[in-house]
């Protein structure tokens, strides 16, 4: 039977892998609105696939409707609650002011009144327009840390039950799977973040422990209290879920379909969508 360091050791491993989402964002400072756009919407397919797949289901295998929209509907109110209590979150940086803050530039000094050619540059001060847009994209980026963190839970106590059932194969499979997810809900986190201008390294380092820390914390609970955390699953489930759908719709769509490529944004949402759905199916989770 696989030990209870083990299981933190191969959770850890899963729910480390939301930093690889992030590693995008250390090659570029530059992201066009199209690919901005684009990535938000294939990271709120992936998020919603995630919901449905990953959590909605087992949970209702384990427990009942009932337990599983209550837990939504939690899941749901605390990401609103947090949004309202989210809107200054500038004033935890120093000097009042964020590491860096963005300004959209035309490509090549372009200064005509297209934004197509519009980037997305990192690190760079503009007015007080510029300074707004940075602070909304870093608390766009904490509500979805906040939700995929939330997310990581449930999951984690998957993964220990899985092995304290003395199911190792499952186990495995599902940290695989939660690897897997883990890597596009951290490129959801790290590109509001490097947008807003927050350092390389501090990107890097949340969007890691968003699912490096919870996982393993999860799955240790998960396996030594079995019994009991089997009873809370479908609630804990359907309370991530609820969670992560309010922040698909509530930051993610609405974001990428500002920028006139909408259909780009709907187009990789659905594609995100499908994504989850092949994985959970192919890995059986």
């Amino acid at each position: 039977m696989t030990s209870l360091v083990e299981v933190v050791v191969i959770a850890t491993i899963a729910g480390c892998a939301t930093g690889l989402g992030a590693l995008p964002t250390l090659v570029t400072d530059r992201v066009s609105h199209r690919v901005y756009d684009g990535a938000l919407g294939l990271a709120g397919g992936i998020m919603v696939g995630a919901a449905v797949f990953a959590l909605v289901l087992p949970g209702l295998e384990l427990g009942t409707p009932l337990e599983v929209v209550a837990g939504v509907l939690l899941g749901g109110a605390f990401l609103l609650v947090t949004n309202a209590v989210l809107p200054h979150l500038h004033l935890w940086f120093r000097d009042d002011r964020l590491e860096g803050t963005t300004v959209l530039e035309p490509v090549g000094g372009n200064s005509g009144s297209d934004p197509s050619p519009t980037t997305v540059r990192r690190g760079e001060t503009d007015d007080t327009d510029g300074r707004a847009d940075s602070e909304d994209d870093l608390r766009r980026a904490a509500l979805v840390g906040s939700a995929v963190t939330i997310h990581n839970v449930p999951e984690g106590l998957a993964v220990g039950i899985a092995f304290a059932s003395g199911e190792t194969a499952l186990g495995l499979a599902i940290a695989t799977a939660i690897a897997v997810q883990n890597v596009p809900d951290g490129f959801a986190i790290a590109v509001p973040a490097a947008r807003a201008g927050l350092s390389r390294s501090k990107t890097l380092l949340y969007t890691t422990l968003s699912g490096g820390v919870p996982e393993p914390i999860a799955a240790a609970a998960g396996f030594a209290l079995v019994a009991v955390v089997t009873g809370l699953f479908p609630i804990a489930a359907g309370f991530a879920a609820g969670a992560m759908i309010a922040v698909v719709f509530r930051e993610l769509v609405p974001s990428s379909h500002g920028h006139g490529y909408a259909d780009t944004a709907t187009a990789t949402f659905v594609l995100g969508f499908a994504i989850m759905l092949i994985v959970d199916t192919t890995l059986a989770v």
